[in-house]
């Protein structure tokens, strides 16, 4: 999987992944591209949230022991300014850790999403993986972040359109929940879309939307068999 920010990897696909992990014994490892604080400052200065920063490692590998990912790597890209830094930079950091993980399936951000970091790693993965001979990544799957994917502006043609739904059980559901509930700064209270009653709807929109209790939304960009 690889994401923008810390937490991106809990909402949209954390059920699923800790439904993945836990009934298939699929390997998940996470790529975490941004280190998702300093654009709350005018500039970006590190220093100034070092304190942050080292909280926001910990609730990372909080996060990660709630859904049972394998492994987290995580880079320093710029917070929301995905778009200062050469495409070309986060191909290369894409390309690497996919010959690391032997990957053949890869999880990402909607490429029609407001935030422009989820924009940015949607263009890297379909780049680092283009269909070449010999290319292992046989498969592309896309999700929604709430807070960013339904952000978009109503005439914009490039919404999310699901294709393909994950059932989960209440059990994935509060690992999800768990999982982002560990993230200080990024955890919001009810109506905002990481709230933990909001996630609940939205699984619950999506279970109706296929006939079961819960389930998380994704789109197949490709897949070869």
């Amino acid at each position: 999987m690889v994401v923008a920010h810390p937490d991106d990897e809990l909402l949209g696909v954390g059920g699923s992944m800790h439904r993945l992990i836990k009934e298939f014994g699929c390997i998940v490892n996470v790529i975490i591209l941004g280190e998702g604080i300093t654009s709350r400052s005018d500039l970006r200065d590190r220093e100034l949230w070092k304190k942050e920063l080292e909280i926001h490692q910990a609730n990372i590998l909080k996060a990660k022991e709630a859904i049972g990912f394998h492994s987290v790597k995580t880079y320093d890209f710029p917070d929301n300014r995905f778009d200062t830094v050469a495409l070309l930079d986060i191909v290369k950091v894409v390309e690497q850790e996919k010959k690391n993980t032997a990957a053949q399936v890869i999880f990402t951000h909607h490429g029609g999403d407001l935030n422009v970091d989820h924009q940015r790693t949607f263009e890297a993965v379909i780049t680092a993986c283009r269909p070449m001979e010999n290319e292992p990544v046989r498969t592309i799957i896309t999700f929604e972040t709430p807070s960013g994917t339904e952000w978009r502006a109503s005439t914009d043609p490039r919404h999310f359109i699901p294709n393909m739904f994950l059932q989960i059980s209440e059990e994935d559901l509060q690992a999800k929940v768990k999982g982002m509930e560990a993230y200080e700064f990024e955890k919001r209270a009810y109506p905002h879309p990481r709230s933990p009653l909001a996630l609940k709807i939205l699984a619950q929109r999506w279970g109706v939307a296929v006939g079961c209790e819960y389930a998380e939304a994704f789109a197949i960009i490709r897949s070869i068999a």
